[in-house]
């Protein structure tokens, strides 16, 4: 599958993101640790200002006016208009810079990687997804057409490594039971949660689905769901206290 456009409109779409992707606590120690003692920090593609530090001083790059409005809400710095591919900054005028879940919307990864590299002095951090771990998470069983949109998307883990250069340490970050970040892999002990319109809104994946499509998706899970048959095959996953999917951490530093 290819997608010429991977970028997810949230302008339209994400009117009610930071409802359901919250920054999760235990997710959130691994990226603090990332950054180390740096006190100046970028983010790009901040979003509503997830995983972002409250004890340095962040500079927020956001392009969406939803989600710049969202930040607000949720008492986050103001963040400026503008996109990774084009930062407005001096060469290496942040300690650190990072990236959460938003590379994959990205019109020109390389170009975006490398401006980070730019401005940042030391480590640049990226939350992604793994595309070659896809197949892990029991969704592979039921939303196949979806996990092939994501696998599209989603940029492997090397390209993002080699554009960054210098040496990178890649981290698996294992997913708590009860993540209050609602992508796809924090609901692997609450299947239910997909039946919901509104956490599906909150997945960008989704809305490179027509809406016939996503019903198909939904009707298979919900169809086991009712009859116990997801329980036979995946209940176990309802005890897991963490769960190791595709979700990973790049801590790129220079040479």
């Amino acid at each position: 599958m290819e997608i010429e456009n991977p970028s997810f409109n949230y302008d339209e779409h994400g009117k009610k993101y930071s409802s359901y992707r919250q920054t999760d606590p235990r997710i959130a120690q691994f990226v603090m640790d990332a950054l180390g003692k740096a006190e100046t920090v970028l983010n790009v593609g901040a979003g509503a200002g997830s995983y972002e530090p409250d004890d340095r001083y962040v500079m927020a790059v956001e392009p969406s006016a939803t989600m710049r409005s969202q930040r607000l809400k949720e008492n986050k710095i103001p963040a400026i208009v503008g996109t990774a591919e084009a930062l407005p900054f001096d060469d290496n005028s942040f300690d650190a810079s990072m990236a959460m879940l938003t590379v994959h919307h990205w019109l020109d990864l390389e170009k975006g990687l490398k401006e980070l590299r730019r401005v940042t002095r030391n480590q640049v951090i990226i939350m992604t997804y793994d595309p070659d771990a896809l197949d892990v998470f029991w969704n592979v069983h039921y939303f196949r057409e979806l996990i092939e949109v994501e696998r599209a998307r989603y940029p492997e883990i090397d390209k993002i490594r080699n554009n960054l250069g210098g040496h990178s340490e890649i981290q698996q970050i294992p997913i708590p039971i009860d993540c209050i970040d609602g992508f796809q892999e924090a609901f692997y002990a609450r299947p239910e949660a997909f039946l919901e319109k509104e956490v599906r809104k909150a997945q960008s994946a989704w809305g490179f689905l027509s809406e016939e499509e996503e019903e198909v998706l939904v009707e298979r899970l919900r169809k086991d769901l009712e009859s116990g048959e997801w329980d036979k095959k995946f209940g176990e996953h309802r005890t897991l206290q963490s769960f190791h999917g595709a979700l990973r951490l790049i801590i790129s530093t220079p040479i």
